[in-house]
Parts: C-alpha cells; sequence; structure tokens
C-alpha cells in the first residue's frame, strides 16, 4: 500500500534527526549542543476509510487533514 494521500496528495518527506545534549541557557546552563544528525523520513498521518464517491463506496487512504477539513463524505 502506498504512503500517499488520495486526496492532496500528501507524500512522506525527508528530513534529519537531530540528537542534542546539554542543558538549555534558559534554565542554567551552557546550551544545547548538537552530538549526532541522521537521516529520517516524517510519514503523513494517513487513515483508511469508508468513501462515498459518486454513489459507490470505496476505502481509500485520507490524510487527517482533509478529514478534518471535509474534502470527503464518509459512507
Amino acid at each position: 500500500m502506498s504512503r500517499i494521500c488520495a486526496v492532496c496528495g500528501k507524500i512522506p518527506v525527508r528530513g534529519n534527526q537531530i540528537t542534542r545534549t546539554g542543558l538549555p541557557k534558559k534554565t542554567g546552563g551552557f546550551g544545547l549542543k548538537t552530538t549526532g544528525i541522521s537521516r529520517r523520513i516524517f510519514f503523513p498521518n494517513l487513515q483508511t476509510v469508508k468513501v462515498n464517491i459518486n454513489g459507490v463506496v470505496k476505502r481509500i487512504r485520507v490524510c487527517t487533514k482533509c478529514i478534518k477539513a471535509g474534502k470527503i463524505q464518509k459512507a
């Protein structure tokens, strides 16, 4: 199954996971220092829902942003 929203086309995005150590300056430390950067993937929050499309009930994968915005009509 693909990880793409059927309504808006939202796809997984690549980014970095940054590991930090130390205590923030505002809490009395010397600040946060970066100790490692590794690549990661941010996946959209997809849910499988039954949708009414032209009178036909289908199951599609839709992101929660589209569900909240009312871009689909649930069956």
